[in-house]
């Protein structure tokens, strides 16, 4: 078993199955490494949260980290918010302002869902990643900026490429390094302790005693395919504490396409003794 120190950022990532300790051991080498890291992984799986922890044991730990959704910047000013503008730039821009890469010059800025970033600024992000120049909406002017990216993606980059939706050079670009995130099927051996953590920590948030699964409940979940995985047993879990706080929650108390999965997937779970 990967065993992890008391002060590793990294031990905010619960679980001790074989192929989440794989890649735990991976990013710990590379984050003291200044290259630029992509975070594959489907959602929920917990792609910020080994984003935070790179960061956390890099050279720029005391720098700057801003995080940018990629899918929630609107269309009109993503260009000025990843570059920053000039007075004047566009209407409404009544003063000169930074944008994402200059807040985080310095440190590390980390691209979620970059498959969603427009190709109109695909070509722009290439060129800051391979130089560092960038250049402000409605300035003539170069300027330098020092930024490690971490940029994550649920989605298959190279069907996006072959699509004609992203960027092959950029995609070689951010994935000097690349960390696949095993989704919660393929670490089911941690369910119970994940499931016990979000219990306790729904319990202090209400203060209220914390719940427990029944041994039911957690061979119940053996059989589920956990489309949003961790996210969605965080979900389930603050949902239990919130009704039934304290107590012991059997099957009948899951949600019901929990309960009404009967198909068993094959996949080396064991329940903990």
């Amino acid at each position: 078993m990967f065993n992890f120190s008391n002060n590793d950022a990294f031990a905010q990532i619960i679980g001790h199955s074989p192929a989440l300790e794989s890649v735990i051991r991976t990013a710990q080498i590379v984050a003291a490494a200044d290259v630029h890291i992509l975070i594959e992984g489907e959602t929920g799986t917990g792609k910020e949260l080994m984003a935070q922890a790179l960061q956390q044991c890099s050279k720029r730990a005391d720098l700057p980290f801003v995080i940018i959704n990629c899918a929630a910047l609107p269309a009109e000013l993503v260009e000025s918010l990843m570059f920053g503008h000039e007075k004047g730039a566009f209407t409404g821009a009544d003063e000169r302002k930074d944008g994402y890469v200059q807040k985080a010059s310095g440190g590390t800025l980390f691209l979620d869902e970059i498959g969603e970033l427009p190709l109109s600024l695909q070509a722009k992000l290439l060129r800051f990643v391979e130089n560092g120049e960038c250049q402000r909406l409605g300035s003539h002017q170069n300027e330098i900026v020092d930024v490690r990216i971490i940029a994550a993606t649920n989605h298959d980059l190279l069907k996006q490429i072959k699509q004609g939706n992203f960027r092959q050079d950029l995609f070689y670009r951010l994935s000097v390094v690349t960390l696949r995130i095993p989704n919660l099927q393929e670490r089911r051996n941690d369910i119970p302790e994940l499931a016990k953590l979000f219990l306790q920590q729904a319990a202090e948030r209400n203060h209220t005693e914390p719940c427990t699964f029944s041994q039911e409940a957690l061979t119940q979940f053996k059989h589920y395919a956990w489309p949003g995985n961790i996210r969605e047993l965080k979900n389930i879990c603050e949902h239990v504490s919130a009704l039934l706080p304290g107590e012991e929650i059997i099957k009948e108390n899951l949600p019901l396409d929990i309960r009404q999965c009967k198909t068993s997937i094959s996949s080396g779970y064991t329940l903990p003794a």
